[in-house]
């Protein structure tokens, strides 16, 4: 009898003659989460991964509840496939699970699955026999098929395994197997839930922050590396780079209209990104924008940013409300480190009156006030790399 953890995962089944570069891009992630367990043994089974030879179940599961593409995963005895030796690691199981409730004895049911069709029993069958060693071993618990306090497990693959709790994972599909995006990312809620989110599809991230000496502090920039790191658990390692964007912030409050200030700075930032991504092989910018929340964000302010680049710009939260983003940005654990009172530049230099229906003429002729190429140029030779 072993302890293993039993691996499920969902979306990549439907990628037909793809689906063993998805899986082995799975098991790649998963390799590198257990990086810090010593000795743990990924295996590739019949529709499941396992990991095995772990003392630290519990702190793995957790790890491992971070890695997108795994839909649940359960810690699990592995057996051989004699009755026995399923009867005795249900009753470890069921022991184990009535220990943990507190009150009345709870109710139970038997799920059985039986992808190895040699086995004697088919899962009916099988989960009546269970059903009926359990009740004789725990005489005082009831069955409730409907609605029970603990689902016994008991799948026969090319072991048999025997479990008690599925616990949820993260999702979405293998981070690396859909191309690699780069996220603008600032001190506040909702651009690293957009990186989270696009993460989630199995993009990888770099991230792009404009950092605004000495307008914004070096408590501002940690706030966004400790945000990088909280969205790198599940996104895995990134590449952050600090881009200083104080000269170009003065250059345009101090030579274009008040109204275009917002809007021009997020063209240059848009720019910048753009170049950074080019040279990181990204394909596409994440930015965290919602429709209507505030003056940027309005259709027109966003298709006169969309206008300065040529990538595709993903906003995944362009439909969220803020307390939907919120929401995800507490589950995440991003929420505490974004709500830090450490200001980032989209707070500096904010126009009185900004435009909210700005004219892409308009603003180029604006635009056209500084010399945007050599302050572009300046800003990208003097990029900082940090590695997440």
């Amino acid at each position: 009898m072993e302890n293993v953890i039993l691996i499920r995962y969902g979306e990549i089944f439907l990628k037909g003659l793809n689906r063993p570069f998805f899986e082995k891009s799975l098991i790649a992630n998963i390799k590198g989460a257990l990086q810090g367990f010593q000795g743990a043994k990924v295996i590739k089974g019949q529709g499941r991964i396992y990991v095995e030879n772990i003392d630290d179940v519990e702190g793995a599961m957790e790890s491992l509840r971070s890695v997108f593409g795994i839909v649940s995963l359960s810690a699990a005895l592995k057996v051989d496939k004699s009755m026995e030796s399923l009867q005795n690691a249900s009753r470890l199981c069921i022991k184990k699970a009535i220990e943990s409730r507190a009150g009345d004895e709870p109710t139970f049911k038997v799920e059985s699955r039986r992808a190895d069709k040699s086995f004697p029993l088919n899962s009916m069958e099988l989960s009546r026999e269970m059903g009926a060693f359990i009740l004789r071993k725990f005489p005082s618990l009831k069955v409730d098929v409907h609605n029970p306090d603990i689902t016994l497990s008991v799948e026969i693959r090319e072991n048999a395994y025997v479990y008690s709790d599925i616990i949820a994972g993260a999702g979405g599909m293998p981070v690396g197997t859909n191309g690699k995006a780069t996220l603008l990312l600032s001190g506040g809620i909702d651009s690293p839930v957009a990186g989270w989110m696009i993460a989630k599809r199995g993009v990888k991230l770099s991230a792009v922050y404009y950092h605004s000496v000495p307008y914004t502090s070096d408590r501002a920039k940690q706030k966004v590396v400790d945000l990088a790191k909280a969205v790198s658990k599940y996104s895995g390692n990134m590449d952050l780079y600090v881009v200083p964007f104080t000269k170009i912030q003065r250059e345009i409050y101090q030579h274009c209209p008040d109204a275009f200030l917002t809007v021009l700075m997020r063209r240059f930032m848009m720019k910048i990104a753009e170049s950074i991504a080019i040279e990181s092989d990204s394909k596409a910018l994440i930015t965290g924008e919602s429709v209507g929340q505030v003056a940027s964000q309005t259709l027109e302010s966003l298709a006169v940013t969309d206008d300065a680049v040529n990538m595709p710009v993903l906003r995944p939260l362009v439909g969220f409300d803020k307390v939907e983003i919120m929401d995800i940005a507490k589950d995440i654990k991003t929420y505490d480190i974004s709500i830090l009172p450490y200001e980032d530049c989209c707070t500096v230099f904010v126009p009185r009156h900004p435009v909210t229906r700005p004219k892409l003429k308009a603003v180029i002729r604006a635009e056209n006030l500084i010399d945007g190429e050599s302050l572009m140029s300046e800003a990208l030779e003097n990029v900082e790399l940090i590695k997440i």
